[in-house]
């Protein structure tokens, strides 16, 4: 298994300046569904997101894939990203540290 990072940012910044759409609510309730699921069947490793909310906000899911088609597979079928809410880019990650 190899590890990659895909970097999340919402595709409207009144998201999270404003607030959520209802259908934008919906869509990142499925979306923190999907990485709930794939963190318990031990996909992803660490998911998170900064916690200010203007244009430099982000989020951050690092997982383990077979390779960068699964990979891209897992970012691409996230509700939010399929759903057109956030963006997202693919990087192979290595973990290099982590505390126990």
């Amino acid at each position: 298994m190899k590890q990659f990072l895909y970097l999340l940012k919402p595709a409207r910044l009144g998201m999270v300046t404003e607030g959520p759409t209802p259908a934008e609510a919906e869509t990142v309730s499925r979306h923190f569904a999907y990485l709930t699921d794939l963190t318990n069947k031990g996909v992803m490793i660490l998911v998170g997101r900064t916690q200010n909310n203007d244009e430099s906000t982000l989020g951050i899911a690092i997982f383990e894939a077979e390779d960068e088609s699964a990979a891209r597979n897992i970012m691409e079928n996230d509700p939010a990203v399929k759903g057109g809410v956030m963006t997202a880019e693919l990087y192979p990650y290595q973990i290099a540290l982590m505390r126990k």
